[in-house]
């Protein structure tokens, strides 16, 4: 079955953290292909500002509170619509921190440990000669749980990210399913997706673009201070006429970002052919205002205005909420965090039991095929899937069902079907526990 299907909806997330002004790494990387996946038909689109993770970072209030009206401007003047997405600030959003909870208490201490972010620090510190954990917090080390949950809260199927976040992904997919096999079909199991050429943006002295490095092109910069940093990127010393390698130039690099097939192909035969630098900056220069520009207006006018931004984080953290708050619910009955009036009558001791409430289970089977089947309280089958050719097609028809309830089971004709002797009756019921309404 195709993932491109009605039934299935992708959902997309992403989010950047709220740091600093937003840079063209930001925007080639996460705000475009985020927007122009916004607009695709059978998408939904979830977009946060991270001013949580902006806490393991920086101490500083008001840069915080600055950059998170910069980023959100810088999102609505590059097209993003909040009618059509779900755009909001993390912090607005309780469930994100519960479920990053729940999810510490099914991540081994072991999975942490293997953080790219954590193992370079405690890596400076041993070339230091410091203690391995000197001034590390314990919000550094945790970062890949909060990530997890910003994904796994709204059950996000893509999540565009550099490849130095690829591992962050895993661990997502990790916590899910550990979840999951603790505590039955929850939790979608996210990918992420990679602009090959743009992965990794270099900045000004070719390493990769960030502001760490004190090496970024912030996105909105004025024309000439544009046209100043564009003429201050590292470059080799070979003299106009001389042939010049497009591999390892962070100058190609950028303007390959911005740059259709064409004109990268031409940028390339010109190196072959000896193009000066400052002929090749001024290009790269003129390709990047010409899509910059007419989003620079549209950005200033909205800082101005920060009431107007404010209202509409305000109003997508509502909508966030109307899917965040029925998955906690679900969750939290899942784990045991019940109302004592809902206990079973006898005591449950055996695991496919003891959540005491319907679960979906996914697995393989001989045929290399991925299957599903919906269990009520008692274990007892309910709805079983035919084979599915990948196990996102198979975790998209489990969503669809969650969504949707008995309205979803048209669309799967074929695929799926009650188990002889269940009637329609009790498939809704059981279905009914993953609806919006909650348990």
């Amino acid at each position: 079955m195709s993932s491109a299907s009605p039934a299935f909806p992708q959902r997309f997330l992403t989010g950047i953290t709220t740091t600093g002004a937003p840079h063209l790494g930001n925007f080639v990387g996460s705000i475009r292909p985020s927007v122009a996946a916004s607009r695709l038909p059978g998408v939904q689109s979830f977009y946060f500002l991270a001013d949580y993770h902006a806490l393991i970072k920086c101490d500083e209030p008001a840069r915080i509170q600055r950059s998170t009206r910069e980023i959100a401007a810088s999102w609505l003047a590059a097209g993003l619509d909040p009618e059509r997405v779900t755009f909001y600030r993390q912090s607005d959003v309780p469930e994100i921190t519960e479920l990053t909870w729940l999810l510490t208490c099914v991540t081994g201490k072991g999975v942490l440990n293997c953080a790219h972010a954590y193992k370079a620090a405690v890596d400076k510190n041993q070339a230091s000669g410091n203690d391995p954990d000197a001034d590390v917090t314990a919000g550094l080390f945790m970062y890949p749980v909060l990530m997890g949950a910003d994904i796994l809260m709204f059950k996000a199927h893509k999540v565009p990210v550099g490849r130095d976040q690829i591992q962050h992904i895993e661990m997502a997919r990790d916590m899910a399913q550990r979840f999951n096999h603790l505590y039955g079909e929850h939790l979608v199991l996210p990918e992420a997706v990679i602009e090959e050429s743009v992965a990794l943006l270099p900045g000004l002295d070719g390493r990769k673009m960030s502001k760490s490095y004190d090496n970024t092109i912030p996105l909105f910069t004025p024309r000439e201070p544009l046209r100043k940093l564009i003429a201050g990127i590292l470059t080799d010393s070979r003299a106009p006429g001389e042939p010049k390698e497009v591999e390892g130039s962070a100058l190609f690099q950028i303007y390959q970002a911005f740059a259709s097939a064409p004109e990268t192909a031409a940028l390339r035969q010109a190196y072959a052919d000896g193009i000066a630098w400052g002929d090749a900056k001024q290009l790269l220069f003129e390709r990047i205002e010409q899509e910059v520009a007419p989003m620079r207006e549209r950005y200033q006018a909205l800082l101005n205005d920060p009431a107007h931004i404010e209202a509409l984080l305000q109003a997508g953290a509502e909508k966030a909420r109307k899917v965040a708050t029925p998955l906690m619910r679900e969750l939290r009955y899942a784990v045991g965090l019940r109302t004592l009036g809902g206990l079973p009558a006898a005591a449950v001791k055996t695991k496919a039991a003891r959540t005491a409430a319907p679960a979906f289970k996914q697995y393989r089977e001989k045929d290399g095929k991925f299957y599903f089947k919906l269990l009520d309280a008692d274990a007892r089958l309910l709805l079983q899937s035919q084979g599915f050719d990948s196990p996102r097609d198979a975790a998209l028809a489990i969503s669809s069902l969650q969504q949707e309830g008995s309205v979803a089971l048209a669309a799967l004709q074929g695929k799926v079907a009650a188990t002889q002797g269940v009637t329609a009756s009790e498939l809704d019921a059981a279905l009914q526990f993953f609806a919006p309404a909650g348990p």
